[in-house]
């Protein structure tokens, strides 16, 4: 009787009644506790995330009692207790503020810490963010992750547009286990390896339009290039030889000329870096050789030189669509209704059918580049380009693309139509822009056209199959006898 006084006393049978009874065998495996330092938008965004997945939440502030407002169901405790309540840690805060880690080395030591940290600007500091808190806590295991998703993304996870999360560190277990937690929100991870890569995926957020970089330059050195170009035919050399003021052209006309020769020469230039790499597998007799490095970065911003080139093209048809609405095009208009009622009744216009074939061409070549210009657009989306197989894809982009860049070279042929052949568009013996702006597409059709022919295309083909030309030396230089 004392012996199971004493049990009842000690508690030893009520542990016992609880393992056995049907409602704790039933009972669900309690969530991990994950703990995050920083409450603001970011620690906010994420704590919310994690908490719609199911995992519980702990927030460790320096004011645990007016730290604002937090995600419901998270708790706030201070950031010793909060440390020791988890085994992953969150590290929300900026490097400036990580001082007072070092005095929780003990509290850290064996957790996984993961910094979400950036900086203002490239090589702010010395080292990585990351680095510098691994030496800050030798006993935790750094991870760099979750830096390049903004509270935005943290908070919409996969519905977001940006999905990756780029993770690197020194301890295998660490980035497993952060590599689990971060594809259990939705998100796809990358492993960029040892922690040594912290620098360069801090870069990432701080990197603006990398790849429009050259394309932006591009579209806008060639728009001043034409602009003063045209300007210097239309405008100046107007006023210097007939005194006459042209000057209001500038807004519309001049604008409408410099608009498709950029769209025109960057359609050109996204297709003259394929030709030039075949040409060059060509001559090397083999693919396995690396391109150049301006070669290899010209063809990876080829998406982007397209797509300016579409937005130019975008600006010429809405700057056509207004010319009959100008206040120059209306009063033209009403001075030849006033000359022609005043003509005599029996002369007659001599209706042109050669003008008119021209103009009629001139207008439907324009039109069905557009319509595939639009659809070349359209098929780089993110969300068609996936819904496409391969070889949809490079039909659209390709075959089509060289068509679109060929009804566009047309359209600009058409044009010009003679207009070469007459000195009075020569000012001061300079031709007219849109017939530099044919120079770079003509050249690209000529060379297309050049790898199209059955002889050159077969070699191009079996050299990307892996076929290598063989150098007569080496040829030469094999023993008669094995």
């Amino acid at each position: 009787m004392a012996a199971d006084t004493a049990r009842v006393m000690s508690g030893e049978v009520k542990t016992e009644s609880v393992s056995l009874s049907p409602l704790g065998a039933a009972a669900a495996p309690e969530q991990e506790l994950l703990c995050i330092f920083g409450t603001g938008d970011l620690g906010r965004s994420l704590g919310q995330r994690l908490l719609h997945t199911g995992y519980r939440v702990v927030y460790g502030s320096r004011r645990p009692h007016s730290c604002g407002p937090l995600p419901q169901g998270a708790q706030v405790l201070s950031h010793a207790a909060a440390a020791q309540s988890a085994s992953l840690v969150f590290i929300c805060v900026h490097r400036e503020h990580y001082d007072f880690l070092e005095t929780l080395a003990p509290q850290l030591k064996g957790k996984v810490l993961v910094d979400v940290s950036n900086n203002l600007r490239k090589n702010l500091y010395p080292e990585a963010n990351a680095e510098y808190l691994q030496r800050l806590i030798p006993g935790a295991s750094v991870v760099k992750a979750f830096n390049t998703l903004s509270a935005w993304g943290l908070q919409n996870g996969p519905s977001d547009a940006n999905r990756q999360v780029f993770l690197c560190g020194d301890s295998a277990e660490a980035k497993q286990a952060v590599a689990e937690l971060a594809t259990r929100l939705g998100f796809s991870v990358l492993d960029r390896g040892s922690l040594s890569a912290a620098r360069e995926l801090e870069d990432f957020p701080l990197q603006l339009f990398p790849q429009w970089r050259l394309p932006l330059c591009l579209a806008m050195g060639l728009a001043a290039f034409f602009f003063f170009y045209v300007l210097i035919g239309d405008v100046v050399h107007t006023y210097v030889k007939q005194g006459k003021d042209n000057s209001f052209r500038i807004m519309v006309s001049l604008a409408n000329k410099v608009f498709p020769i950029v769209s025109l020469i960057m359609l050109s230039l996204c297709y003259l870096p394929g030709v030039l790499a075949s040409f060059l597998q060509l001559y090397r007799g083999t693919k396995y050789r690396r391109f150049p490095d301006w070669l290899d970065r010209w063809m990876l911003c080829r998406k982007q030189l397209g797509l300016v080139a579409l937005g130019f093209a975008f600006l010429h048809v809405l700057y056509t669509l207004i010319i009959p609405i100008r206040y120059k095009v209306n009063t033209l208009n009403s001075n030849y209704i006033v000359v022609v009622t005043r003509i005599k009744e029996n002369k007659t216009a001599v209706f042109d059918t050669t003008l008119a074939w021209r103009t009629d061409s001139y207008y439907s070549v324009g039109i069905l580049g557009f319509g595939l210009y639009i659809l070349l657009g359209i098929t780089s989306l993110p969300s068609v380009s996936n819904a496409l197989s391969w070889r949809e894809f490079s039909f659209i982009q390709s075959k089509l693309g060289y068509l679109t860049l060929f009804f566009c070279t047309l359209h600009t042929y058409l044009y010009g139509w003679d207009k070469f052949l007459r000195s009075s568009y020569y000012k001061w013996w300079t031709p007219p822009a849109h017939m530099l702006s044919l120079v770079v597409p003509s050249v690209v059709l000529l060379l297309k056209l050049l790898l199209l022919l059955p002889c050159v295309d077969r070699r191009v083909t079996r050299i990307r199959q892996g076929w290598e030309r063989t150098e007569p030396r080496e040829e030469n230089n094999k023993p008669l006898i094995s």
